[in-house]
């Protein structure tokens, strides 16, 4: 089977809603497309593998998302971008072209948008009945002897799929849209605190761009995502001094300071003290044998 399959579909009487051109494809390792502009819109879904979207965001910066499997994004009429799949793990996916009067509407209701593009499931089975619309589409060439009807009657259903499966539409309905961000971040913070990770990193796993996400982030913790990431790891650094034996420079590594000096201001700025110091006035005594 070939690792690419793409069509055309060869109608465009429907106003509302109206199919362009929909395939599959089994990317290369860092198979790119891009830069370009197209002129309807194209959501892909990442049915296994990652990849990088670099996209134009309303202010026309362009943003670096980072898109794994299970997720997929939404490319905008007129607007530059480029995806990349992954060296190591390039992903698959499949994508449908579509615009017509409702596109808007529908996309907005999805809550993407060119500042959000990333496409967040909230339900797997809606995620999933979206992906086999999507595939039975793709497996369709436009050549077909079916009904045109048929085809866009698949595209209502994945529309549908797609509207409702939509974490930002779950979110919005119950007023908690950013506090599924935000749960999002601090996932990621606690699971990647140790390693070298940016507040870009954190925006990007979120589908978000950084500005966005840094002023939900601080509107919703009060402080901004660099202040709580440098405040999670001395919390995360304090703990070690306490309890473990480890040295000053092993402890600032394991919490992503892998420059001593750095570890020691940074510490230093949050307790007002040095970690020595700090180790030296709260660290438990070794219980008797």
């Amino acid at each position: 089977m070939s690792n690419l399959l793409f069509s055309v579909f060869p109608n465009e009487n429907f106003v509302d809603i109206g199919l362009y051109q929909y395939g599959w494809e089994q990317c290369e390792p860092s198979h790119s497309f891009g830069p370009a502009a197209r002129n309807h819109y194209i959501f892909h879904y990442v049915i296994s593998g990652t990849g990088t979207l670099m996209a134009d965001d309303s202010s026309g910066n362009t943003i670096k998302y980072q898109v794994k499997s299970g997720q997929g994004f939404m490319l905008f009429p007129n607007q530059i971008n480029t995806y990349i799949a992954d060296q190591d793990l390039p992903w698959e996916y499949t994508w449908i072209e579509f615009d017509g009067l409702r596109a808007k509407e529908i996309v907005s209701t999805a809550g993407l948008s060119p500042d959000h593009p990333v496409y967040h499931a909230g339900s797997k089975d809606l995620r999933n009945e979206m992906m086999n619309e999507m595939l039975y589409i793709a497996r369709h060439p436009g050549s077909s002897s079916e009904s045109p009807f048929h085809m866009i009657g698949h595209l209502y259903l994945f529309l549908d799929y797609f509207m409702r499966s939509a974490a930002t539409v779950r979110m919005n309905q119950s007023g908690k849209i950013r506090d599924f961000y935000i749960k999002e971040a601090l996932s990621y913070i606690e699971q990647n605190f140790q390693n070298n990770i940016t507040i870009e990193d954190i925006a990007s796993f979120c589908g978000l761009n950084r500005s966005y996400f840094g002023k939900i982030f601080h509107d919703s913790i009060g402080k901004s995502p660099q202040e709580f990431l440098i405040s999670y790891r001395m919390t995360k650094a304090a703990e070690l001094l306490k309890l473990t034996s480890l040295s000053i420079a092993d402890i600032g590594n394991a919490v992503g300071y892998p420059n001593q000096l750095h570890f020691s201001r940074a510490f230093k700025n949050v307790y007002g003290t040095s970690p020595r110091s700090w180790q030296n006035a709260n660290r438990l005594a070794p219980a008797d044998n």
